[in-house]
């Protein structure tokens, strides 16, 4: 077997434009779903239970059906339905990049909110009755207590969650966009070279891991270091 790396070669400025697409949708993706998913988080541990099963129901749905599914919903799904093509809302329903942006994030804030549910619920009870003796009200207790040291627990979770949503974004090539799993469709439709196109694009997904996990396992480093077991 002969392995043609020159075409990879002559096709790398390709795959760099479908990195941008890729960090671009990672990026946007996280971004909006994290905004979503922290009142979902806290809606999960609330003891009222018409509030906790809404936002039970959103992540169970999300979580149990799969991510290619809820982008065609979201993407042609939509599009059939006359008043979603004469509302205000088509020039972004219509644009591939936004779809993306909008499966993946609502996938995300799901997953997030349940990681988030569950560090709120592992605060150690200390920490809230020390809060409580100094009179917070509490929405400051949230605000002061509860959300930082439950988005700090929540790193080893959330980095993993992070690192599923790089691969997850590789599904926005079948909605025509390019990012790097389309450049490799797009270099083998050409060329008709699926092994070269293809390691070349998890190659580019090895890289971008690596880089997510150096950045998670230096961020736990800094955050995590007090509930490192003391050295005597």
């Amino acid at each position: 077997m002969i392995f043609d790396y020159n075409v990879i070669y002559d096709a790398l400025p390709l795959y760099f434009s479908g990195l941008l697409t890729t960090l671009k949708l990672l990026a946007l993706s996280l971004f909006f779903g994290l905004l979503a998913a922290l009142p979902l988080g806290l809606m999960r541990v609330s003891k009222q239970p018409v509030v906790n099963m809404t936002a039970w129901l959103y992540t169970y749905v999300i979580r149990g059906t799969p991510m290619l599914v809820q982008l065609f919903l979201i993407y042609y799904g939509l599009a059939q339905f006359e008043f979603v093509r004469e509302s205000f809302l088509w020039p972004w329903l219509s644009s591939a990049t936004f779809c993306a942006c909008l499966a993946f994030a609502i996938n995300t804030s799901a997953y997030t909110a349940e990681i988030i549910a569950g560090s709120l619920r592992a605060t150690p009870n200390g920490e809230i009755e020390a809060a409580k003796a100094m009179g917070m009200s509490r929405a400051k207790l949230y605000r002061r207590i509860l959300l930082p040291s439950a988005l700090r627990r929540a790193l080893p979770q959330y980095s993993n969650e992070v690192i599923m949503m790089l691969q997850t974004t590789s599904l926005a090539s079948i909605v025509t966009l390019i990012d790097i799993t389309g450049a490799a469709r797009t270099v083998n439709a050409q060329y008709y070279l699926p092994f070269e196109a293809y390691i070349t694009a998890g190659a580019f997904y090895l890289c971008l891991t690596f880089i997510l996990v150096r950045l998670f396992k230096l961020a736990e480093r800094r955050w995590l270091s007090y509930l490192a077991p003391r050295k005597h």
